[in-house]
């Protein structure tokens, strides 16, 4: 991990550790590069691949797909489905709403305490609420 500061790889360890997650090699670079510097960020599986390259710490696409599969269903992360063929992953796992900028493709938080979900429709007969997400798309003018 020689692309990779020591510090975001003992925070992206730690990150794992609380999981129980194995810190492999590719799982420790990942994570230092999702959680390494303490901030909140979502990343496309295609972006945290690109970063690993540039990080000196190349994985093949279909490890990083399936390392932020596997953090999902640790639960350090959430997928946000902006579309049918594109996920964003989100560190920050509290409840909150997203801008979507459409022609940058860019996924960032809103301001949470602005939201206001009045009501929400009744759930099916043997269903459960796991999460609401609220994606906002804008565009430029």
């Amino acid at each position: 991990m020689d692309g990779i500061e020591t510090e975001a790889v003992k925070r992206g360890t730690r990150w794992l550790a609380r999981a129980g997650l194995r810190p492999t090699r590719q799982r420790v670079s990942l994570a230092a590069l999702l959680v390494g510097d303490g901030k909140d960020r979502h990343v496309t599986a295609e972006s945290l691949h690109a970063a690993a390259g540039e990080s000196g710490e190349p994985v093949s696409l279909a490890t990083v797909y399936n390392t932020l599969r596997a953090f999902c269903d640790a639960g350090l992360i959430h997928e946000i489905s902006v579309d049918g063929s594109r996920s964003y992953f989100d560190t920050r796992l509290d409840d909150h709403p997203h801008f979507f900028w459409e022609e940058e493709g860019q996924l960032v938080d809103a301001p949470a305490e602005d939201l206001e979900i009045a009501r929400l429709p009744e759930l099916p007969h043997g269903a459960e609420l796991a999460r609401v997400d609220v994606v906002i798309r804008l565009r430029r003018t």
